[in-house]
């Protein structure tokens, strides 16, 4: 699940860059985007968040793809934890 979020290196010159994994699993991309967009609005730990990320000089897409790496880990940590149900 994590792939979508997980950053590429790339550089021009000087410049070292990262940039997303467009590969992966897109629905599971797409998840993770609309969660963070939803605790952006909604959730003032979030919002709280990137405001200290936005004066420590961070991008927007920096910001961005640090929380949907945090969101992949807690959504991971909540699959995991359900129990499987035996097939019939």
């Amino acid at each position: 699940m994590g792939r979508g979020v997980s950053p590429i290196e790339y550089s021009s010159g000087r410049r070292t860059s990262r940039r997303l994994n467009h590969g992966g699993d897109r629905q599971a991309n797409a998840a993770l985007h609309r969660i963070v967009f939803t605790c952006l609005r909604h959730d003032p730990r979030t919002q709280a968040y990137y405001e200290r990320c936005t004066q420590e000089g961070k991008t927007r897409h920096e910001i961005i793809r640090c929380l949907k790496r945090y969101a992949a880990r807690e959504v991971f940590n909540l699959v995991r934890m359900v129990p499987s149900t035996p097939s019939l």
